[in-house]
């Protein structure tokens, strides 16, 4: 090829447009690196070629960043197809293929925590693919692979931060401890100006710099890249890191970004800074569902904070019980009470309220209701109805929730009904959606008691909110998924309410609320009664129990556990044992509507009917009021099989029909499938009822006993025992081998002996295997999770 100096470019354009127009073939014209273009002259020249160019020529342009060579118009006319670094960013079904073809072998996370850290950039890819090759551990290199890897840090260094100037090479280094930075910030920790400008430019030529918003005022580096970078700055300036931390720590601080700001108080050693700014925020975080990034926080300080050691116990103490560690929380509680004494007037207010909020929770959670009712109230006389902005709103919504909880279980349900109704209320009107998520959980069981569409109905708006915001595993659910199983246990959906009851255990906790923890084992029972597993349902209702011995009320629940561990002990046949527990009763328990219901079921077993009719009598008049209001219709069920033993025929249809009138808007099957009477539903049945199709319910239900062991009978050489029944529950949970011993109270050992003869019986070697092996052969039911959204973060 010749040069020819005396030839205008612009001749040669028109020349080649014409040449080319001749031409009947396609051509591709592929012009690299145009980037290194720099005479503006032939920028205008390529225009006028790009938009004159025939229709037989394709053009493929590379370059490194945007070029202004007329393209919008072309992309406007949709005739430009633009490939730009987001498309060029491997999948991990692509990386693996990468990786395979260099000859390295990587399991599925260790391939995600690669593609993960280099953002799936080509070069980065292949760089930890050269240096896979004779690694000894795949795994431990993914997880600590980053920009200051060798191979990686040379690449960058070369081709990126070698090439820019000392205003934007200063600039990169000293804005590396940012997760995110703009242009005011990048001017402040430079100490220049333009930094917005550099920020721009840099993204424009594609140099590991990313606008993160759509305005681009916000920026951030490549991972790999801000791992290089920082590292470069420790060694070029390693005094000057404490120093941008903290200024980086006041501009987020005053700039409306407090978590940021907390974040670089820690990094600058500002303990006492950060421990007041989390303060400061600390409620928000927990009350807007992101306890997480509190825990986070928190978790970086030290020991002591002598300058903020009241305000440090007592956010570790609501950071403990929020994962269920109550008695470490309650050291910190005392800690933080001892601490309170030293703190100055004007923060002693605050620090106040939280302790006082702090332990009217706690007390909530143990089921201490009296110390809950006696601590809200001076909580409420200290915040009144506008708390102060230093408080807000939030902390109002959990003291009306925690005295509406303490109301339900101290039998003052239409106080609780108040208190509730108003703390769900609020939390949708300040838009707290964490905080009324358990207003409903709690709201949904008063509804429980008496309405069961209505608690159907507001578990559900907890559980859709939930899935709404990604926290269907926060420990704000439990009583959201157990409430909903007890309900529909109620109306004999076993299988459903067990899938509940699976979801629930999914969220870890080592120590539950303890009137969460005693409705879920009520729940078990149930389903293990309704199942005929009578030793596990046994098991389940002794566990419930121990729970509501714990609960401190006026109106003890205690009353209905003992009930129900005698009635499944009358299920099993053991009639003298239920006598004999009968005896040993105080007269004031021995004379609650609950163990009167036992009592009568016991009589009629032993052909009693008259002493089986008195005994729900005074039920039936008020004087002896259930624990719990649907249990009457038990009573009314026994007065009418009673009534009927006795061949009061007529008195007995009359109490069949009342205690029908109260099951059918509830659906409620489960005290006629406790107390089966096949022969007085079906004769009730021919005769005028407004219940026909309840009736054939029962009936159904009654005539397909539910045994989901066949199948386990014909596939086991040996059949699981209740123990073993009862530990499998938990396999699908999080939970550890010691916190299924504390749900379970047996010991840890005891719980590893039961796991070792699940996995033989099911022939499996690991938990994951004996969870789907057991769905399979009916021992679990399907996974909760299965063709659902996201599925269950921690809440007061």
């Amino acid at each position: 090829m010749t040069g020819a100096p005396d030839l205008s470019g612009w001749t040669v354009v028109e020349r080649l447009v014409g040449d080319l127009g001749q031409l009947e073939e396609q051509v591709w014209l592929v012009i690299d690196d145009l980037h290194e273009l720099a005479s503006d002259e032939a920028f205008r020249q390529l225009e006028l070629f790009i938009l004159r160019a025939p229709g037989t020529v394709r053009l493929v342009l590379l370059t490194r960043h945007d070029l202004r060579i007329g393209l919008h118009r072309i992309r406007l006319a949709g005739d430009l197809t633009e490939i730009r670094a987001a498309d060029l960013r491997f999948t991990p079904i692509e990386a693996r293929m990468l990786f395979q073809r260099a000859g390295v072998e990587l399991s599925d996370p260790a391939l995600d925590q690669l593609v993960s850290r280099t953002e799936g950039w080509a070069a980065g890819l292949r760089l930890a693919a050269l240096s896979l090759r004779d690694h000894r551990d795949p795994a431990r290199f993914a997880a600590e692979f980053s920009g200051t890897e060798r191979t990686v840090s040379e690449y960058l260094l070369a081709e990126v931060l070698d090439h820019q100037s000392d205003d934007v090479r200063r600039l990169l280094l000293r804005t590396s401890i940012l997760e995110r930075v703009n242009g005011a910030l990048a001017d402040l920790l430079t100490g220049g100006s333009g930094g917005e400008r550099i920020l721009h430019e840099l993204e424009d030529a594609n140099a590991f710099v990313t606008a993160i918003d759509s305005q681009r005022t916000w920026f951030r580096c490549h991972r790999l890249f801000a791992d290089l970078l920082e590292l470069e700055l420790r060694r070029t300036d390693p005094g000057e890191m404490l120093g941008l931390h903290a200024a980086a720590a006041g501009w987020f601080a005053n700039h409306g970004h407090p978590l940021e700001g907390i974040h670089h108080a820690q990094a600058a050693e500002e303990w006492d800074t950060a421990a007041m700014a989390l303060f400061n925020e600390w409620l928000e975080l927990y009350f807007s569902g992101r306890a997480a990034a509190a825990h986070q926080l928190l978790s970086r300080f030290r020991a002591s904070v002598p300058g903020a050691a009241a305000e440090l116990a007592a956010m570790r103490a609501v950071d403990d019980f929020d994962q269920g560690l109550l008695n470490e929380a309650a050291a910190q509680l005392n800690l933080a009470v001892q601490a309170l004494a030293a703190v100055p007037d004007d923060r002693r207010t605050k620090v106040g309220a939280y302790l006082s909020m702090t332990q009217m929770v706690l007390a909530r959670k143990r089921g201490n209701y009296p110390a809950v009712i006696e601590e809200s109230r001076r909580l409420l006389d200290l915040i009144g109805p506008d708390p102060p902005t230093f408080l807000g709103q939030g902390i109002r919504v959990i003291t009306l929730l925690s005295v509406g909880v303490a109301e339900l279980w101290s039998s003052h349900e239409q106080e609780a009904d108040g208190h509730l109704d108003q703390a769900v209320v609020l939390a949708k009107r300040i838009d707290t959606p964490y905080l009324e998520i358990i207003a409903l959980g709690h709201w949904g069981l008063l509804a429980a008691l008496h309405a069961l569409p209505l608690a159907q109905e507001r578990f559900r708006r907890a559980i859709n909110l939930a899935e709404g915001h990604g926290w269907t595993e926060a420990s704000v659910m439990p009583m959201a998924y157990i409430g909903m199983a007890y309900t529909l246990i109620w109306q004999g959906e076993v299988d459903e309410a067990e899938r509940w009851l699976e979801r629930a255990q999914r969220v870890h906790e080592r120590d539950r609320e303890t009137t969460t923890a005693l409705v879920e084992q009520l729940t078990y029972g149930f389903v293990e009664t309704l199942r005929g597993r009578n030793d596990a349902a046994l098991a389940a209702f002794r566990a419930m129990e121990r729970h509501s011995q714990s609960v401190v009320t006026e109106h003890t629940v205690s009353a209905h556990g003992r009930a129900l561990v005698l009635n499944a002990w009358l299920t099993m046949g053991k009639t003298k044992e239920v006598e004999k527990g009968l005896g040993e009763l105080d007269d004031a328990v021995r004379g609650t509507g609950d163990i009167r219901i036992v009592a009568a079921a016991l009589d009629l077993a032993r052909n009693h009917p008259e002493s089986a009719q008195a005994e729900v009598e005074p039920i039936l008049d008020g004087s002896a009021p259930m624990t719990w209001a649907m249990w009457n219709i038990s009573a009314l069920l026994l007065d009418a099989i009673a009534r009927d033993a006795q061949e009061d025929v007529e008195g007995a249809h009359r109490a069949l029909e009342l205690s029908l009138d109260v099951a059918e808007p509830n659906t409620a099957l489960l005290p006629f499938l406790l107390y089966p009477a096949p022969e007085l539903l079906r004769r009730h049945a021919r005769r005028r009822t407004s219940h026909a199709l309840l009736i054939s319910k029962i009936l159904n239900f009654q005539g397909r006993r539910l045994q989901p062991a066949a199948r386990e009978l014909e596939a086991l050489s040996e059949p699981l025992s209740e123990g073993e029944r009862r530990i499998l529950r938990y396999l699908p949970t999080n939970l550890s081998v010691r916190e299924i011993a504390d749900q379970t109270y047996l010991s840890a050992n005891t719980v590893k002996t039961h796991m070792r003869h699940v996995f033989a019986k099911l022939d499996v070697h690991r938990r994951t295997e004996a969870v789907d092996r057991a769905r399979e052969f009916g021992l679990l039911a399907p996974s909760a999770l299965r063709g659902s959204a996201r599925h269950p973060q921690s809440g007061p």
